[in-house]
């Protein structure tokens, strides 16, 4: 057993030499890309880590969808989009961010070196060389900081107009599934890459630790948003996110409950909307996606045009006062920021796209509800 780990980390690396060899230098100096900052190693490992998270989705989330779905769909024609996008974004878009942005960032500030420590101060190898010798425990608690950051990170998406109207992208699909996670605009996606790459520098996070960090966390979300009636059970739910736990948070608005959407925030650990009164237990599925028309039209869209409105939605509102004012928000015919709370909410709820599959809202139903 103990031979184990060493054996795979160096089948790792010569996997990782030959791909960076005989693929992405070539692939570099044909883009002419190769003489910018950051290690086509890096380029090589973010390929490998995303081809791992790709089979994981399509070979074990999706045939899940089939067997034991939340929701049955005739026709999944809608999930089309989310699934090329996360193709692109994870075999094309994310390594070549990594290699150059998140790297020659990481090694500006001193992240590069492989040593125990980092030049941050507030390392946390620094602040307790007791991790030192325990590094699957230094990972845990890195995760723990990791996921405690984007819970709130998360919230402030939901709670500023600009930022919504970027993250409102992704709760615009009707059909969330397995490849819903990838699912957001391309600047969102690079705020949100550059707050954690930030937070990981601070508390000492190598790149290729940094790396790790990304799939679990990805890999978690992309089952989370999957369309299955899975739960972990009373205890472990509220601990970690669960698909039942996470497809409340993409509910459509209801009229009669207009706060109850507000929930379940977190990305991996549940614990966090415990701990801060965001967590919903106790409900039905219910159908998902927005109420708001403006937003719900990004499912007319291809992968272009989904990014082309929700850049016109951000315009809209980084540019005028209302953007900036935190609080919930809709978007008027020029992307004007409108309170939901000067709206007509009953306007806003669109019909169902599938009914809840059988069995999916039995005994679960009657859980408890955690107050948010």
């Amino acid at each position: 057993m103990t031979s184990t780990m060493p054996d795979v980390s160096h089948l790792w690396s010569q996997l990782t030499d030959w791909l960076s060899g005989h693929a992405v230098i070539p692939l570099l100096n044909a883009l002419h890309l190769d003489g910018l900052a950051g290690d086509p190693r890096d380029i090589a490992a973010a390929l490998m880590i995303a081809a791992l998270q790709v089979a994981i989705i399509g070979f074990i989330f999706r045939p899940l969808e089939s067997w034991i779905p939340a929701e049955r769909w005739t026709n999944r024609r809608l999930t089309r989009v989310d699934r090329n996008y996360t193709l692109l974004m994870l075999l094309g878009i994310f390594p070549l961010f990594t290699y150059l942005v998140l790297t020659p960032f990481s090694h500006l500030f001193g992240g590069s070196d492989s040593s125990a420590g980092t030049g941050s101060p507030l390392a946390i190898s620094h602040l307790i060389p007791w991790f030192g010798d325990h590094p699957l425990l230094l990972f845990l608690f890195y995760y723990a900081i990791y996921d405690f950051v984007y819970y709130w990170m998360h919230r402030t998406q939901h709670a500023i107009p600009w930022w919504w109207a970027l993250h409102s992208m992704h709760h615009s699909q009707r059909q969330l599934s397995c490849w819903t996670n990838d699912r957001g605009s391309l600047v969102d996606g690079f705020i949100q890459s550059m707050i954690l790459a930030v937070v990981g520098l601070v508390i000492g996070v190598q790149p290729d630790e940094f790396a790790w960090l990304m799939l679990l966390g990805e890999l978690a979300q992309n089952f989370s948003h999957t369309n299955v009636r899975i739960g972990f059970g009373r205890l472990f739910e509220r601990v970690f996110v669960d698909p039942r736990f996470h497809r409340l948070h993409h509910m459509l608005v209801d009229p009669e409950r207009p706060k109850l959407h507000n929930c379940n925030y977190g990305q991996v650990f549940s614990v966090w909307d415990l701990l801060f009164g965001t967590a919903l237990y106790g409900e039905a599925p219910r159908p998902t996606g927005v109420g708001d028309p403006i937003v719900d039209a990004d499912n007319d869209h291809g992968l272009i045009g989904l990014h082309w409105v929700t850049l016109k939605r951000f315009w809209g509102a980084v540019r005028r006062p209302a953007g900036w004012k935190p609080g919930e928000v809709a978007f008027g015919e020029d992307y004007r920021p409108i309170p939901v709370s000067e709206l007509d909410l009953h306007a806003f709820v669109h019909p169902p796209q599938a009914e809840p599959s059988s069995g999916s809202a039995d005994a679960d139903a009657a859980a408890e509800a955690v107050p948010g």
